[in-house]
């Protein structure tokens, strides 16, 4: 039997696919991140299984535990506790190890909290880079910004509650003017979306928030296209000589080109 690798719910327990529901039903053992967590989904849908910690302190030794179930037939399902195992979540190591032991390995997609927040930013378009949990340490941080400085295309992150006000300080001295997002509690009852210019989300994020927090980055002005810019500063112009307030048509414009708003107001002055 293949390894059945299941997305959960990153917030609302009623986004879980029915695919994913079968799965847990039928599975000989779950295989999730913190079992509290999972007992808790599980529960919401009457699903009584069997459930074995796979966790980042684990994880090598249970895939060398679970790889002969595996082959021997046993039905293994694998769990985080919000999202798809593997991304920023334990899980990768096994499916390594399991395809490369010649296990099949099926994947059940469902809820993302990248792509939710990035369509919820309104910075949306074919191109977008994920770079998994912020660095802890400054030095590793201010290299980050350094890398995605001239990127023509968003970037996602996960961040702690704790560390998103310094960390938002430490983007608004590297990047001042960058469009940002900040993202919590996604599909929760508190679920809330800020955006705006770096400098004014540190601000409104000067002390730590509570819940989970995905970050949007806006796209970066320096490898822009020129001739994408230069049609966005037309039509904030023509917005203007329209009679549209400077603000609203740099607003609209930005958002539905991805072009900095520092860059369209600045030039339409």
């Amino acid at each position: 039997m293949p390894l059945a690798v299941c997305a959960t719910p990153i917030g609302n327990l009623e986004d879980v696919t029915l695919r994913v529901l079968e799965e847990l039903r039928e599975a000989d053992a779950v295989l999730c991140e913190d079992t509290r967590q999972t007992r808790v989904l599980l529960a919401r849908y009457g699903i009584s299984a069997r459930l074995l910690s796979l966790h980042e302190h684990n994880e090598a030794e249970r895939a060398a535990e679970i790889l002969p179930r595996l082959s021997a037939g046993e039905r293994l399902a694998l769990v985080s506790d919000a999202g798809m195992p593997g991304i920023s979540d334990p899980g990768g190591r096994l499916v390594r190890a399991a395809l490369a032991a010649g296990v099949p390995v099926s994947v059940l997609p469902g809820p993302s909290a990248v792509e939710t927040a990035l369509v919820a930013s309104g910075h949306v378009g074919e191109r977008y880079q994920f770079v998994g949990f912020l660095p802890r340490r400054p030095g590793e941080l201010a290299a980050l910004w350094d890398e995605i400085r001239g990127l023509a295309f968003p970037v996602v992150a996960f961040e702690s509650p704790r560390r998103l006000p310094a960390s938002l300080r430490s983007l608004a001295a590297a990047l001042p003017g960058r469009e940002v997002a900040v993202c919590r509690e996604l599909t929760k009852r508190f679920e809330e979306v800020v955006r705006g210019p770096v400098e004014q989300i540190a601000g409104r994020f000067a002390e730590a928030p509570k819940g989970e927090i995905t970050l949007v980055l806006g796209a970066g002005e320096g490898s822009l296209d020129a001739s994408a810019v230069a049609e966005a500063q037309q039509a904030v112009s023509d917005l203007i000589a329209g009679g549209a307030p400077r603000k609203l048509a740099v607003e609209v414009i930005a958002r539905l080109t991805g072009v900095p708003r520092n860059a369209l107001y600045r030039s339409s002055l």
